[in-house]
């Protein structure tokens, strides 16, 4: 059966790692509510930046990846248009820089409300989002894609979220990126701890690769712990009141990640696991963000 031109490029933006970039700019935002300043304008227009620059890396990371020879045949993850011949590398590279370049364009009215240091962050966002596996020393080939992803998906998207409606930097802001960015590796993580066999062959130097499947368990379990210490510590500081342990909810959903990621048999079946770590991630960002705002 013939695919569509539209459900290949559904595919090719990857819309299970969307999450990714939607979840810290809703806590971001909660916290701007929180503090009687969220503005609707830039909360809406971060969001929208946020999931270009996301689908913009996706498409980046299908094409580069072609490109070096990491998309092998025996490839278990999910489909990647380039290498399945669905798009041509050409138009996979231009849908790359169209949709950066779209997210720059609607990113402008953020720097126009927010100053030098939003386009400084954008700027680096969109740079990163293509040496992530572009460049000459591609961050995702040599073991720095977690740090990448825990700074822009975490550290630098929750608190510039919160800056551009606040016009002010908030320490905590950066307390509650740390759960949010610590959730978003975990999706990285699984994807690594999945494709370790092929990025070896590969020479993708992931950590996975670097240092073996024990060490991905134990980051995805420590990334996991944290996120549920952060909330508890701000609660025991009286940053917030004991409705920012509503994530505590998702112990039980959490166990079972914790579970497929330690005792699976087969690595194709961590593609699901990737797909409930992203829900696990928005169910967790919703519960916070109402944590925070109660």
């Amino acid at each position: 059966m013939k695919r569509s031109v539209f459900s290949i490029w559904l595919s090719a933006a990857r819309p299970q790692t969307l999450p990714a970039a939607a979840v810290p700019v809703l806590v971001g935002a909660s916290l701007a509510a929180h503090d009687s300043m969220l503005r609707w304008d830039t909360t809406i227009a971060a969001l929208i930046c946020a999931l270009l620059i996301q689908i913009g890396t996706n498409f980046a990371n299908d094409y580069y990846d072609f490109v070096k020879g990491s998309d092998r045949d025996d490839r278990i993850g999910f489909e990647r248009a380039t290498s399945a011949g669905l798009v041509q590398p050409k138009s996979m590279l231009f849908a790359t820089y169209f949709t950066m370049g779209l997210a720059f364009f609607l990113g402008l009215y953020l720097v126009w409300i927010g100053g030098w240091v939003v386009l400084l962050i954008g700027l680096l966002s969109l740079l990163f989002g293509i040496l992530y596996t572009g460049g000459p020393y591609p961050l995702g080939y040599n073991g720095l894609g977690d740090l990448f992803v825990f700074i822009f998906f975490g550290i630098v998207a929750v608190m510039g979220t919160y800056y551009v409606n606040a016009l002010s930097w908030s320490a905590v802001s950066f307390w509650i990126s740390v759960p949010v960015g610590a959730l978003c590796v975990n999706i990285l993580v699984v994807n690594n701890l999945r494709d370790i066999a092929q990025d070896k062959i590969s020479g993708k130097r992931t950590l996975g690769v670097l240092f073996g499947e024990q060490a991905l368990k134990w980051e995805y379990t420590l990334l996991v712990i944290s996120a549920y210490a952060v909330p508890l510590w701000l609660m025991i500081i009286g940053q917030f009141s004991a409705a920012i342990l509503l994530p505590f909810l998702l112990l039980p959903f959490s166990l079972l990640l914790l579970k497929s990621i330690w005792k699976h048999k087969e690595k194709r079946t961590l593609n699901k696991t990737l797909e409930q770590t992203a829900i696990f991630m928005i169910f967790y960002g919703i519960l916070f963000s109402a944590g925070i705002l109660l």
